[in-house]
């Protein structure tokens, strides 16, 4: 059974907005900011800070409810989130707000153990304070978070790009051992073919690839 290297419609996966690149800039003083905390005056205290130092795009959250929701419309390129002494309730809510919200964040907490630091590291938050909220640390706190955030980043993106070239590899080489079973070819000749495909149409490499793979599936149900 030979099978045709007319082109699928290819459709790009729909990537979630937390993996868009974001990165942020320090220095760049009209940043939007979110404070994250129930309590008026912690948050004044991060708030002083912050305009103290020149960033006064901050906005304020108190209320709890929906936060992840709230964090997701208000698109705050930097969020400091104050929990005084929080439950592991609490705590997993904020991790999930930081997986789901791909952004800088700085975490203050009254008190803490090595578990919730863990938790918290691989829930995505850039700095985890413990017992540190003073106006005059805020600044250097910041810095801290965006750098350690524009840090990691750079090593998801680079990982990123080494899975997706290994799955592109893995769909080539199944496509190439489809044409070289079904028309007699060698590895050269069908790879050959896979590459003047994707030349004539105007396509990558990989989808070419993909669309033989799929063809072959459809037809061998």
């Amino acid at each position: 059974m030979a099978y045709g290297l007319q082109p699928l419609k290819h459709v790009e996966p729909h990537l979630p907005s937390n993996a868009a690149v974001c990165r942020i800039v320090m220095s760049d003083t009209g940043l939007k900011i979110l404070i994250v905390d129930q309590n008026v005056v912690r948050a004044a205290i991060i708030e002083e800070g912050l305009r103290d130092a020149g960033y006064l795009n901050v906005t304020v959250v108190r209320d709890m409810q929906n936060l992840q929701q709230r964090i997701v419309s208000a698109d705050p390129e930097v969020i400091f989130i104050d929990l005084e002494n929080p439950n592991r309730d609490v705590l997993e809510q904020m991790f999930q707000v930081s997986r789901t919200v791909h952004r800088p964040i700085a975490m203050f907490v009254d008190h803490s153990d090595s578990a919730a630091i863990e938790a918290a590291i691989d829930a995505g938050v850039s700095a985890y304070i413990v017992d540190g909220l003073k106006k005059e640390r805020v600044l250097s706190i910041m810095h801290t978070t965006i750098s350690r955030f524009n840090s990691f980043d750079r090593l998801r993106q680079e990982l990123d790009k080494t899975k997706s070239a290994l799955q592109e590899r893995k769909v080539i080489d199944r496509a190439k051992g489809i044409l070289m079973q079904e028309r007699g070819m060698d590895e050269a000749a069908a790879y050959g073919l896979l590459r003047k495909t994707a030349m004539n149409e105007n396509l990558k490499l990989v989808q070419v690839a993909q669309s033989v793979v799929t063809a072959a599936q459809m037809l061998s149900k």
